[in-house]
């Protein structure tokens, strides 16, 4: 978990600073905020307070009833400044939007607000995201205070360009949207990371089989579950490619998709790839038959006297073929969705056969857990025993599967087939 200060100052934009921290913590962080007086004009502090479950500061004088203490950490005995404390225990501090005003203040080493303050006795990273008027933002002065920031260290996003806030206008000055934002917090984390360096390779989703040019053979997978590893890993510092089999979910800036369809596809696609990677999370649902002869146009139900019969061939065993080829010095992990008695029995089976390093096990017969769920609960399966990961939001599951994948690295136990 790390620790996320966010700074509202005042401008329409600040809205967006309630998605971000919305996001921020379903990833797992901490959050605390502190809003300029003006940006209270905009988003009320209650609305933050709710999301965060944490009191909100806007000025020096008021207390703070953690003390400078964020969710899930204990607060100081004694009741410390609060800007100098908050800034302590962060681990960045994110200003979203950051007003021409502000950024203004911050050039000039300016202290007279609560964000301000903090700012300037912030000695963790700093990250400025500008959103005001295209004018503004492209006067003279905001440039030559955005290139003093830089200067000093600052990482200041570039706005986006597009509709403004002025009915009609449109310019350069758009606050990036929420989820450009975390992982723009999340790269600086990522810096010297635990998979720095590291090349991982996840798949995602449920491949498709085509029967026509308009049914096909599939499975419900969602690709929620490798979507939240693959942001996880690069969360951690690591080069991530994800090969989606038709996942519709939302992309994350820094990471590489690659869109497939079928297994066919899925497969060359990660043949590909495999060589330049150092972990495989094959976390896709690919499809174990596919019919023999689709057909080029639409079938039609006439047609077929009301029936319709096919035959399905077994399609290739992406991840055994990967693994039969990898390097001494590759992990690879694999998948098993399974339903209902013997799920983790299969998965033992499933290591051993394929010469995995692990098996992560899910029942998605269980109820909340199953396919396109926001939440898993998984075992998972190795060499040296079994771990059960209770019932938690995927990206939770995310980070105990590739806390499990590092302890499989440090401990220089790889198995791999002969």
């Amino acid at each position: 978990m790390a620790r996320l200060l966010l700074g509202v100052s005042g401008g329409i934009a600040a809205y967006k600073a309630l998605e971000l921290a919305r996001l921020a913590i379903k990833a797992g962080h901490a959050v605390r905020v502190i809003q300029t007086e003006a940006a209270a004009r905009f988003v009320g502090p209650a609305s933050f307070a709710g999301i965060t479950g944490a009191p909100v500061l806007t000025t020096e004088w008021e207390p703070d009833p953690l003390r400078g203490a964020f969710p899930g950490d204990p607060a100081p005995a004694h009741a410390p400044l609060s800007h100098l404390e908050l800034v302590e225990r962060a681990d960045a501090l994110v200003i979203a939007p950051a007003s021409a005003n502000t950024l203004a203040k911050l050039a000039g080493g300016h202290a007279d607000n609560l964000l301000t303050a903090a700012a300037l006795a912030c000695r963790r990273p700093l990250i400025l995201a500008p959103a005001m008027n295209g004018a503004m933002y492209e006067h003279p002065a905001t440039q030559a205070n955005l290139a003093l920031l830089r200067e000093r260290g600052a990482r200041v996003l570039e706005p986006g360009t597009g509709s403004l806030a002025s009915l009609g206008e449109e310019g350069t000055g758009r606050l990036p949207e929420p989820p450009a934002l975390l992982a723009a917090f999340e790269e600086v984390l990522a810096a010297g990371g635990e998979l720095d360096g590291m090349s991982v390779l996840v798949t995602a989703g449920g491949t498709r089989e085509p029967i026509d040019a308009v049914r096909y053979v599939g499975n419900r997978s969602s690709g929620r579950m490798g979507f939240a590893l693959a942001e996880a890993a690069a969360g951690r510092g690591a080069r991530v490619t994800v090969i989606a089999a038709n996942v519709t979910l939302a992309r994350r800036p820094g990471i590489t998709y690659v869109d497939v369809e079928t297994a066919e596809q899925l497969a060359a696609a990660c043949a590909e790839r495999f060589d330049g990677a150092d972990v495989l999370l094959m976390t896709a649902a690919v499809a174990d038959y596919a019919p023999e002869a689709p057909h080029a146009g639409k079938l039609k139900k006439d047609a077929a006297g009301g029936e319709l019969a096919l035959r399905l061939v077994r399609t290739t065993d992406v991840l055994a073929t990967l693994a039969a080829r990898r390097r001494p010095d590759q992990l690879v992990v694999g998948f098993a969705a399974e339903h209902g008695e013997g799920a983790v029995a299969y998965g033992r089976e499933k290591l051993a056969r394929k010469g995995l390093d692990a098996v992560v096990v899910n029942d998605v017969g269980a109820p909340g857990i199953g396919f396109d769920s926001a939440e898993n609960e998984v075992t998972i399966v190795t060499a040296d025993g079994e771990q059960h990961v209770p019932r938690a939001p995927k990206r939770q599951v995310a980070g105990a599967i590739l806390d499990a994948v590092l302890s499989r690295r440090s401990s220089n136990r790889i198995k791999v087939p002969r």
